[in-house]
Parts: structure tokens; sequence; C-alpha cells
């Protein structure tokens, strides 16, 4: 790995960590003060964002782990690199995000089909609290998690705004159980049953990129088409025949067929490999590695039609 991409990595794993650990202790402060808030002021909706709060602080401790895994060295054994723990993270945060909301249905219907009091009314001020403080929150490590194309730090992100949206549900639905008075009390409960769905929603939503760098999925055609125009910028390159990425945490690990003269000797066909590997490596400050495979001109493979593209172009 080159200085230039191993100080990239490190300053992701840094900020990324530097984050979450701020995240964690907020999480801490606020689960806290929800659930002991939520106890006093008799309002199950504060009690169940609390819980969403803890696991908040589980979800982003995976994260912390996640980010010093996967900038770990290659060894002998992953000869890769660690990069998959940093997706295996968000994948986690996103079955923890489901799991907080199914628990907060099952408990907001035993709430509902229970009768009880009115939430006091100075759960609001902490409810509001919590929404601009969740909200900060949200911004600040979604921010790093798309500078540094994070699944964990992004999905860890959302987590935070879950939380906001069920203290605004909650501040909605107490606000209701207020003003509504008598036959109203069950408003908060609605309110969590009604967050929770939009939970549920955004954990599938955030489990599909964890689930596709996993699976080694391409991360996305602009990318592709990029790689491929400067790999096509190189003397002696006609064009590229294939490109494949794959994604590892932090880095891109290239597979590219370049298409050169079948008249060059071996030697000048390997050093123009080298010389894609090198501007790639140059121009992409995230590639780990590129395989550059040298395929001669042919009739038949200059004949098809993504090449002819390329040639044009």
């Amino acid at each position: 790995m080159n200085n230039k991409l191993s100080e990239t990595n490190s300053n992701a794993a840094r900020d990324g960590i530097r984050t979450t650990i701020i995240g964690i202790f907020v999480s801490i402060c606020l689960a806290v003060i929800k659930i002991v808030t939520g106890i006093i002021g008799n309002s199950y909706a504060l009690i169940a964002d609390g819980i969403e709060s803890t696991t908040d602080v589980f979800t982003s401790i995976v994260v912390v782990t996640g980010l010093r895994i996967a900038q770990m060295p290659p060894d002998e054994k992953h000869p890769y690199g660690h990069g998959k723990a940093e997706p295996f993270a968000g994948l986690v945060v996103s079955l923890a995000l489901l799991i907080a909301a199914v628990l907060i249905i099952v408990q907001s219907i035993k709430e509902i089909i229970t009768p009880h009091h009115a939430p006091a009314s100075f759960t609001l001020i902490v409810l509001l609290i919590v929404v601009i403080t969740k909200e900060i929150l949200f911004r600040s490590i979604l921010k790093v998690g798309d500078q540094y194309g994070s699944v964990a730090l992004t999905n860890d992100a959302w987590h935070h705004r879950s939380d906001a949206i069920t203290s605004f549900a909650a501040f909605i639905g107490i606000s209701i159980a207020l003003i509504g008075g008598d036959g109203y009390e069950s408003a908060d409960d609605f309110a969590a049953l009604f967050a929770s769905i939009i939970i549920i929603y955004n954990a599938f939503k955030l489990m599909k990129p964890a689930l596709d760098e996993i699976m080694d999925a391409t991360p996305t055609q602009l990318l592709k088409d990029e790689i491929i125009k400067v790999s096509n910028s190189v003397d002696g390159v006609i064009a590229s025949e294939k490109c494949l990425i794959r994604k590892m945490g932090f880095d891109y690990f290239i597979d590219i067929h370049i298409i050169v003269d079948g008249n060059l000797s071996v030697y000048d066909g390997h050093e123009i490999s080298h010389k894609v590997k090198d501007k790639l490596s140059e121009t992409f400050s995230q590639i780990n590695n590129v395989l550059v495979h040298v395929e001669p001109a042919t009739e038949e493979r200059l004949s098809r039609e993504h090449i002819k593209k390329q040639i044009k172009l």
C-alpha cells in the first residue's frame, strides 16, 4: 500500500472513530435522561426512545471496532486486508435497528391496550433537546461517512437520525395527549409505534449497501467509467475490454483488461500495463491495487459495441 493511500485510510479511520466515540458519550447521556424522564413523566414513548438510544451505544461500539479492524494491514491469512470488517459493522448496525424497532412495536402495543395516565408536560422539553442533539450528531457523522465512503459510518449516522425521528414522533404524540385530554392518553404510544415503522424502513434501506459491499458489488457505474477513461488515456492502450471493481473497507481493488497492439513484444505490453496501474493509483487515492490483464487487438475484439464506443470517444 502506498504512503498516500495509507494516510487516507488512517485519516478515515481516525475521523470516523473520533466522531463515533463522541456519539457514544452523547447517546449514553441522552439514554439515561430519556429513560428517567419517561419513568417520572409517565411516557412510554420517551422510555422507548431511551431504549433506542442504548442501541445507539451498542451499534456505535460495533462501528468503532469495525473501523479499527478495517485499517489493519494485510497479513498471510488476509492478503486483501481486513476492509470487509467495515461493511460488516454497517450490516450489524442495520440489524440492530430492526431489533430495536420490533421491541418498540411490541411494547407500544402493550401500552396501547393498557390504560394509563397522560404524560407530563415537562417531557416535551427533554424531547426537543434530544431531537436537536441527535440531528446534529446525524449530520456530523454522515459528513464523515460520505467523505470517506464508509457504509458503517453512514449507517451509524442514520441510527442517530432514527433516534431523532422517534423523539420527534414522541413529541407530537405527547402534545396530542396533553391537548386532547381524556381519551388521548395513548397518543404517545401510537407515536412510538409509527416511529418504529419508519425505523424498519430505514434499516432495510441501510442494509442493502452493506450487503452489496460484502458481496463485492460494483460500487457505481460512474466510478467504472472514470477508471476506464483514465486507463484509456495511457499511451499504447487502445481500449479497455473489462473493468471489475470491488470495495474493501476504504480501499478499491481493480481488475482491468486493456487492449493493445497485438504486434507488441511481451516486454512492451508489460510496460504499458505498469503505466496503467501507476496512472490509476495516482488518479484515485483510494485504489489499493490494480491487476492489469493485457489483450491483443483483434478484429473480433475491436468490433464489439462497448469497445467501438470507447475508440470513438
